[in-house]
Order: C-alpha cells, then structure tokens, then sequence
C-alpha cells in the first residue's frame, strides 16, 4: 500500500466474511449463527472452524485434540512452564502468567517454530515428488541447505516418548496409513542412515498428521497456539500456592561476575 486510498477505505468500515455480533439479536461466526447453527460444536470444533472454516469428524477431532494433550507437560523446568511458573512465584495474575507462557512457546528450538518448519517440509516435499523427484536426493538437498529437517532429532533424549502414543491412537483411528504420516517414516529412514540420532520427534509426526487433514502451514500454526497450554496452569498454581519468590532462586555468591572488580565509590 503506498497511498491513503486503501486507509481511507477502511475507515469505520471493515469488510469480513469471518463473523459479526448483532447486539442483543445474534452472532455470525463465518456465515453461521453461533447459538443455532454451532451450538452443538465442542470447542475444539469450534475453534478448528474458526482456523479452516472446514468441519472435522469425531475420528479427526479425537486425533486433534491428543496431539494438544500429549504435549502439554506439566513440567515446571521446561522454557514456557517456567515462565508460568515465574510469574506464579512472583505473585503475577494468572492471565498475565500464561500469556507471557504461551508467547515464548514460539521458540525456534522446542516451541512452535519446529512445527509449522515440518509440516512445510512435508508440503514442498510431496510437490517435489509429485514432481519426479526423488525423495533421498530432496532430503539430501535439504540438509545441505537448512542443515537439519525439523521434527527429527531431540536436544536432550533420543527417543521421543509421545510418539508411541500418538501412533498407537493414529493406528486406531485409520490416520497410520496418510501419504504425509508414511513421508514421515520414510525420512526417517533416510535420515538415520546419516546420524543414528536424528530419530522422529512429536513436531514431524503432529505435522505429518495435520498435513494429511490439510492443513496448511499458517492454519497449523494457529492451531499449535495452544499446543502446550494444559501444562502451564499446574506450574503457575504450584509456585503461587508455596513461598513467594520459592522458585529456583539464585543466591548472590552463586553469579560469576567477570566485570570492573570492587572499588570504593568517593
């Protein structure tokens, strides 16, 4: 936008097909009535409608809602539960504590970043072999560029130990079988020829099923917003509930101070 036009023709005027609240009368939440048309939604229905505009079935819904509950760990030592966890022992609101939580939960490592980079590795590699192309020399290409494919390998254990779990309910839900969950293995594969330690972790299995109930890439990121969220609430309640200022605190004579050494002020 390089001119006033485009502001001009938004002022006290904004065009959306995504809802409206009629005050005391209804609300449209993408062309439905939210009271008539979506009442018997469960909220994870709702809110998926809210991302894809789609309606997902009880056998995706299900899938869905356990890659939420198996990665929300209510581990306080973890980068996002310890900000919860901080603010709890700092006595901060609740609100404020599990907002700032789930705001770092967009780390490049650990967090969301990891996600939303696999499951658009797994859109551009079936176009590529939609395309012909070869799978070991697409990953190959790959690491060569990026240096890893996110979703393999893990900072502090091997192994991974909610994918028995999410593959297990897979199986049992026929989600095993999807072009992008059997990718996944199969780079896999690849890549532990390469390094015994690049192993599939929870953000290219997640991925992987989400891809083969379409999502795409930005409509999976805002579904991961809540992806560890059931872990933070025990973390910040926990530290609010014991001694203010209790968690992991950090004695003076534990800091190494490498700069100007003591000195007399005149």
């Amino acid at each position: 936008m390089r001119g006033p036009e485009k502001l001009l023709e938004c002022e006290d005027r904004w065009v959306t097909r995504m809802g409206k609240w009629f005050p005391g009368e209804r609300v449209v939440y993408r062309g439905q009535d939210l009271h008539v048309d979506l009442a018997d939604m469960d909220w994870m229905a709702l809110y998926l409608y809210g991302i894809t505009g789609r309606r997902f079935d009880e056998k995706q819904l299900k899938m869905l809602n356990a890659i939420w509950t198996n990665t929300s760990f209510p581990e306080p030592r973890l980068w996002n539960n310890r900000v919860a966890a901080l603010a709890g022992t700092a006595r901060s609101t609740g609100t404020l504590g599990l907002a700032a939580a789930i705001a770092v939960s967009e780390a490049s490592i650990y967090g969301h970043r990891p996600a939303i980079q696999a499951i658009d590795f797994f859109w551009r590699t079936k176009k590529a072999l939609d395309e012909g192309k070869a799978l070991g020399d697409f990953v190959k290409r790959e690491v060569e560029k990026f240096g890893r494919i996110y979703g393999y390998g893990r900072p502090i254990a091997r192994t991974d130990e909610r994918i028995p779990y999410m593959l297990r309910l897979a199986k049992e839900l026929g989600f095993d079988k999807g072009f992008c969950v059997r990718l996944a293995f199969d780079v896999e594969r690849l890549l532990l020829e390469r390094q015994p330690r690049l192993q599939m972790n929870i953000a290219a299995l997640g991925a992987a099923l989400a891809a083969d109930m379409g999502f795409k890439s930005r409509e999976y990121y805002l579904f991961l917003t809540l992806y560890f969220f059931a872990g933070m609430p025990p973390c910040f309640k926990d530290a609010n509930e014991q001694a203010e200022g209790a968690f992991f605190p950090l004695s003076c004579g534990r800091v190494i101070f490498e700069g100007a050494a003591r000195r007399a002020w005149e």
